[in-house]
């Protein structure tokens, strides 16, 4: 992107009175260069079957391209139009709980032909009237896309396809999963059962990877009809969503959920490939329980999808009651975007919503629809986004560090789970709350693309550490990889229930952590209840492996009458690297130790700042080489930074700072430093050179005219 996008969602079909004029006046004023529209309303643009009204799309078009404007006009199919569930009910979809009844959004089957046709159909029509408009500059897909929990007779009919196709005989089917348990083994195809009864952890998880990849492919559907009509200077994108949760293991006291860890009804690595641009909706806690993980988080893992920019499609300005942001707030989370590698954000939505279930997620303008303090702080960002646009627009990240996910790991917590009110996103969290609170930045990378992205195409390995959170399914193919990475030099950082069981989760049959025993130095065969466990004096938490060492050091034993001779975190020495592992769960504290000494053994210290949260620093370079680094406060007490680099420029203020300076954050406050670097004394001596040139083409010219 040669300008950061920096824009919202606009719905002028949902305002209360015509004011289009006003409104994309306001947004120029604020410094909104794009918006988002059209993806929510497919009964506007279809009100009938066949009968199809672009007329307000049409003219918002030709109003933001009077404007100034730039458009991303998103496919409206994940709002069904009341009539087409009268003309074909199975279009609704079939969950664990039943039909589902109309009113609410994404309550379609997205494998029925029915909906499948008119989706295309609308999708066509749209693509035709948008076609002619030069602003529009990129397309969104659906919108938050999931497979819907569909238990659809349409779904379960091709799951069984698919189920012949990969294990080719009910014996191999049956053995795989070990159906025999129960008497859930079948003796033909035409025997496969229902699958919203099915008490097989393994067959439940194939059944959701099956689902999952249905929605990738519906977005790859979407994404092919929509190539035979763009520009080839248009992007494909989609709003990639999280878990919608709170986090259990934090002490954030929010009232309402937010976006936290990764996604279980889709999986983002596999529906990548339906987009040029990766994109992403993320939504997090607002002051005092601002830190800004949720937005890193985001960040590394849908930047890393392509390792490149992503686009922030929604973010809040106000949202509910406990996200209504302190002053400044609103600014520091957009550069917390822009420092994960970003290149825009998009706020949801430019106006609070007068009725329906949205009503009180507020926009940037509230319901009066005039100038706020939001709109204020919304507006200086936009002016500062384009007045620094060419200063950062080409910022890259290039980390040494990767966290590895797994939905499919996801699946199996889920059906095991470590504690009644502990889940898979909890723990990754908190093992990846600790590297972003330490400045330990990282790639959130799926365990599917290690294959691909674990290291370049000459061989050398991209990262110098990973850490797995709970990596309980692992395929032979991805131990040895493993295992690999850390006999050439990784550092591995494994948490408790990783390298447990196949992709099918079953339980492998040797000793735990499958085909790793001799990497961390140590097996256990006993798990527990914690109860009065202790690790240097701080309670652990609903689970803990008996670790015995085989030759690991024994970083911290468990303090208890019955368990103190176990092993709770240990490190070991494997050929050229180290592996770590962290045997229960313990608090951020103890794991921060833990990356303290993995930090150190991957000689990752000269590159990780010594400041930790609330001061955050992410860093890249530019497209010029010069490294550029964002600063960013979260908190409310003012303090000065010393800079930490020998000379920098801060691009905001334009002042210039060598190592040691006072560097000042005010509250919530944001610098971005760049440093000097040998090209600048380059591109100085070229500008000193060309200067004095002029100043001597000024002097002849005066000679010759006198």
């Amino acid at each position: 992107m040669e300008n950061l996008i920096f824009g919202a969602a606009y719905y002028p079909e949902y305002m209360p009175y015509e004011r289009m004029g006003t409104d994309l006046s306001l947004m120029k004023r604020a410094g909104i260069n794009t918006v988002r529209i059209a993806e929510s309303t497919w009964s506007t643009w279809e009100p009938n079957e066949g009968e199809f009204d672009f007329s307000i799309l049409i003219k918002t078009l030709e109003a933001t391209s009077a404007t100034g404007i730039n458009v991303i006009v998103g496919t409206p199919t994940y709002a069904i139009p009341s009539w087409l569930e009268k003309k074909d009910p199975s279009v609704l979809v079939v969950d664990h709980n039943g039909q589902r009844f109309y009113g609410s959004r994404q309550i379609m089957d997205i494998v029925n032909p029915t909906f499948r046709f008119h989706a295309e159909r609308i999708i066509r029509k749209m693509m035709e009237a948008v076609r002619p408009y030069r602003n529009v500059t990129g397309f969104q897909l659906d919108n938050e896309t999931k497979y819907y929990d569909s238990c659809t007779p349409i779904m379960q009919k091709m799951f069984c396809v698919y189920m012949q196709s990969k294990f080719g005989t009910v014996e191999n089917l049956n053995r795989t999963f070990g159906l025999a348990y129960w008497s859930n083994s079948i003796g033909k195809w035409e025997d496969f059962p229902d699958m919203r009864g099915c008490i097989h952890a393994g067959l439940n998880s194939e059944f959701d990877r099956f689902r999952r990849s249905m929605a990738a492919d519906y977005l790859k559907w979407q994404s092919k009809i929509v190539s035979e009509y763009k520009r080839d200077d248009q992007f494909i994108t989609h709003n990639f969503d999280f878990n919608w949760d709170v986090d259990k293991l934090s002490d954030k006291q929010q009232d309402a959920p937010y976006s936290h860890g990764m996604q279980q009804s889709i999986n983002h690595y596999e529906s990548s490939e339906a987009v040029t641009l990766a994109g992403c909706d993320i939504y997090h806690p607002s002051q005092d329980a601002l830190t800004g993980a949720e937005i890193a988080y985001g960040g590394d893992e849908i930047r890393a999808l392509k390792n490149a920019p992503y686009l922030v499609l929604e973010t809040e300005t106000q949202g509910f009651k406990s996200w209504t942001p302190y002053p400044g707030q609103l600014r520091l989370q957009a550069y917390s975007h822009l420092a994960s590698g970003a290149c825009g954000v998009m706020y949801w939505n430019w106006h609070s919503i007068h009725n329906s279930a949205e009503t009180y997620w507020k926009g940037v303008l509230s319901h009066d629809l005039e100038p706020g303090t939001v709109y204020d702080e919304v507006s200086r960002i936009g002016r500062e986004f384009e007045e620094l646009s060419p200063l950062i627009s080409t910022f890259r990240k290039q980390n040494r560090v990767c966290l590895v996910i797994d939905t499919v790991s996801m699946d199996a917590i889920k059906s095991f789970p470590i504690d009644k009110n502990i889940d898979y996103n909890d723990v990754l969290h908190l093992y990846y709350d600790a590297l972003y609170e330490m400045n330990i930045e990282c790639d959130v990378l799926d365990v599917n693309a290690l294959p691909a992205k674990l290291r370049s195409d000459d061989g050398k390995w991209n990262y110098d550490m990973m850490v797995t959170p709970m990596l309980y399914c692992v395929s032979d193919d991805t131990v040895k990889l493993i295992k690999e990475f850390t006999a050439q030099g990784g550092v591995l950082v494994s948490s408790f229930r990783s390298f447990v069981s196949d992709r099918e989760l079953t339980v492998y049959h040797d000793r735990l952590s499958h085909g790793l025993n001799d990497v961390f130095g140590m097996h256990y065969d006993q798990f527990t209840d914690p109860g009065k466990m202790t690790l240097q004096g701080t309670p652990v938490r609903a689970f803990a492996e008996l670790v015995i060492t085989d030759g690991a050091e024994t970083m911290e034993a468990y303090s208890h009458r019955y368990w103190g001779k176990y092993a709770g975190i240990t490190k070991h020495d494997y050929k050229d690297g180290c592996a770590y592992y962290i045997a229960c769960l313990c608090n951020k504290d103890m794991i921060k130790k833990v990356y303290a000494d993995a930090r150190k053994s991957a000689k990752l210290e000269h590159i990780v700042p010594k400041e930790q949260w609330p001061v955050i620093i992410r860093s890249g370079v530019l497209e010029d080489g010069a490294k550029l680094h964002y600063v960013l406060h979260y908190s409310e007490s003012a303090e000065n930074l010393s800079c930490p680099y020998d000379r920098v420029t801060e691009l905001i203020s334009g002042k210039e700072y060598n190592r040691g300076d006072s560097i000042p954050l005010g509250d919530w406050g944001v610098s971005i430093l760049r440093e000097y670097s040998p090209a600048d004394d380059i591109h100085n001596e070229k500008s000193n050179s060309k200067s004095n040139g002029d100043i001597c083409q000024v002097m002849c010219a005066d000679d010759n005219t006198r």
